[in-house]
């Protein structure tokens, strides 16, 4: 009989040969999370807590406390936040962690199902595809479902992608997830199901998933398999889950069968910073977390050492007003500061120009450009904003998305308005024509080498002999061209009228038809109308574009540092996780922030408030909450309401700034609370 040689764990459960000194190292809300023992465990870690470094000493204790590595599982959001974790438990302990179980979601899922894929019929080594095979994919699914494309209308692949995507995540059935999220696409409803099932097939015929199936097909070869949940279920003797705010329903059912057996469960996050449900994150699961474990000990992180203290007992008092919240109140380490401002204004012109001067007074007072972030609820709401910075010469860099005028929706809808400003702009011309429904690039080249080379190529395409250069499938679409060029032609006093017209003459149901986030991008050219009823020509509103599309804002900073400055531009959902000494939160106006698409659900107007929560909170030193009182649009003068968030914060907790200008005092437009 072979001898048995056991190998020692590589510390000892002997407290005194802990490397680390924890007493010391740690304050006394995270001493008693990091030695907290067994059983499962929630933790509320407030904004700017630092919760890092109570995971990573958490992790840390058990490896000191002989727990095997292998028996440790980690679980991140990011491969980021997965290997900086791991960093910094290494630089503690001295050691490497090679065979603890560590990184995202689908990094964890995947490592699985490479060992038991087949149990579910699929191969080992299946391939995963990215975003862009999946919709090559179902681009091919469409064409086998006997779907004309030529003959209707019916979404891209993107579209069908997103919808699909949004049923596994969130457990719903489609017609749940059409009703909810794309109701546009009711009547198509039975196609839908049909490609998603040939898409089905096919992944599985040829041994390929997405990222979604990194998950889903996890979940179900637990379910499915007693024999695998048990291997794993007993590996994992302690789990940690980080951000667990964010997660799905599929995900928090992962944890919870891994778990089972021995119940080692410690979930960190913050309910007041779950602001991610547009891609299934589920509220309930940090907030129902004590109900599905009744025996779960609950800790805080409370002491904050981000903000001063007047910017978080703004953010405390606001939270408050949350209806399902884990009582909490963020402490602040750091010493006095300023308080917070709340400055309404005449117009969105207005509160461009108090951010843009405020940032160069900031800059000429010592501030770093990139230590200063403008914050706002939607990708849109920047757009007077970039023409203000530009005209003034501040760089920026836009982090909610492409800069507006490099975005495809905007350049299309542009190309419509150029062509009658200059109409032998070739590009323009070819981004029109190639938007109609087979319309490609021989077609389009004939039709432009035809037109450009009379004296009128718009009086030349809407004759009714042109459609004879385009092949039958696409005459249809062409003639409805036509006819919109015949209507805009009549309108080139008026950009925002050009518009509203393109998009009345199709072009938003394109958008509905190509675009997941198609109600952001129709937002984002209702919003460029508003802005185009300004200007009473074609010629001035295409300059006044221009400036902001074609140029970049020199560099107003100086000296021999290589890291260029530039203010960020950024939305809320991009902040999360980041901070900056100097923060402007614009728009804060009822319909803008909270969004109007929430106002007839209480659950979506929680969830506006944890956005709020969320962009006070990325702030250091200085905040500066904006609104304005009037709003130019295409119907005339729109007078708006303050934020209830703002309404909601006791008057104390910040200070009012009255505007001056050239027109004088904005005195009777500071308060438009009802």
């Amino acid at each position: 009989m072979p001898q048995v040689y056991k190998i020692e764990p590589s510390f000892s459960r002997e407290a005194k040969n802990f490397a680390i000194d924890y007493e010391t190292e740690l304050n006394s809300e995270q001493l008693p999370i990091v030695k907290a023992g067994k059983g499962p465990i929630l933790i509320i870690a407030g904004a700017g807590s630092g919760k890092t470094r109570t995971a990573t000493y958490r992790v840390a204790h058990l490896v000191e406390s002989g727990i095997p590595l292998q028996n440790i599982l980690l679980v991140t959001f990011t491969n980021k936040a997965s290997r900086e974790m791991i960093y910094r438990v290494e630089g503690l302990l001295k050691r490497s962690l090679n065979g603890l179980w560590a990184g995202t979601f689908h990094h964890i899922g995947n490592l699985i199902l490479r060992k038991h894929a087949d149990k579910l019929g699929y191969s080992k080594n299946f391939t995963i595809m990215d975003r862009a095979d999946a919709s090559d994919l179902i681009s091919r699914a469409i064409k086998e479902a006997g779907i004309n494309l030529k003959e209707k209308k019916f979404p891209k692949a993107d579209v069908v992608q997103d919808v699909f995507s949004y049923m596994v995540n969130s457990q719903k059935e489609l017609h749940k997830v059409i009703e909810e999220k794309h109701p546009h696409l009711f009547e198509m409803q039975g196609e839908i199901k049909r490609v998603i099932d040939l898409y089905e097939e096919t992944k599985k015929q040829q041994s390929l998933m997405d990222f979604d199936d990194l998950l889903s097909k996890w979940l179900q070869l637990l379910t499915e398999h007693p024999e695998v949940l048990e291997e794993y279920s007993s590996r994992f003797h302690y789990i940690l889950v980080d951000e667990y705010q964010d997660t799905n329903l599929v995900q928090a059912q992962v944890i919870d069968l891994l778990a089972s057996k021995h119940r080692n469960l410690m979930v960190v996050g913050d309910d007041s910073q779950s602001i991610y449900s547009f891609r299934a994150a589920e509220f309930k699961n940090i907030i129902d977390f004590p109900k599905k474990y009744t025996d779960c000990r609950i800790f805080k992180i409370e002491t904050n050492h981000r903000s001063t203290p007047e910017i978080l007992a703004l953010a405390n008092d606001s939270i408050q007003n949350a209806e399902e919240k884990f009582d909490k109140t963020l402490r602040p380490v750091r010493n006095k500061g300023v308080s917070p401002v709340v400055v309404s204004f005449r117009d969105v012109h207005q509160q461009a120009a108090f951010v843009a001067q405020r940032i160069l007074e900031q800059y000429n007072e010592g501030a770093k450009l990139n230590e200063i972030a403008i914050i706002y609820r939607s990708h849109y709401h920047c757009l007077e904003l970039q023409m203000e910075l530009t005209r003034r010469g501040v760089p920026y860099e836009v982090r909610s998305g492409l800069r507006l005028f490099e975005e495809a929706h905007i350049k299309d809808v542009m190309s419509y308005l150029k062509v009658f400003h200059n109409p032998f702009d070739g590009l323009s011309w070819f981004r029109i024509l190639k938007l109609l429904q087979n319309v490609g690039q021989k077609t389009a080249e004939k039709i432009w080498h035809k037109i450009q080379k009379t004296k009128e190529p718009v009086a030349e395409i809407i004759k009714p002999e042109m459609a004879n250069e385009v092949p039958k499938s696409g005459q249809e679409g062409f003639k409805q061209l036509q006819l919109l060029l015949k209507v805009l032609e009549r309108q080139q006093s008026s950009p925002s009228s050009m518009m509203e017209t393109i998009l009345e003459h199709g072009y938003q149901e394109y958008l509905r038809m190509t675009y997941a986030n198609h109600s952001m991008r129709l937002e984002e050219l209702q919003e460029l109308g508003n802005y185009a009823s300004e200007y009473e020509s074609l010629e001035k509103f295409l300059s006044a574009m221009a400036l902001v599309g074609g140029t970049k804002a020199e560099e107003i900073s100086a000296g021999g540092s290589s890291e260029k400055e530039a203010v960020v531009l950024t939305t809320v959902h991009q902040a999360k996780g980041l901070e900056w000494k100097i923060v402007f939160i614009i728009w804060l106006a009822e319909g803008r922030f909270p969004s109007y698409l929430s106002f007839n659900n209480k659950k979506d107007i929680e969830e506006e408030r944890r956005l709020f929560y969320v962009a006070v909170t990325r702030s250091k030193d200085q905040l500066y909450l904006a609104y304005p009182i009037t709003y130019q649009s295409r119907e005339g003068n729109i007078v708006m309401k303050a934020s209830r968030f703002i309404k909601e914060v006791s008057e104390h907790r910040y200070q009012k700034w009255l505007i001056e200008d050239e027109l004088g005092l904005n005195e009777d437009d500071v308060e438009v609370w009802d």
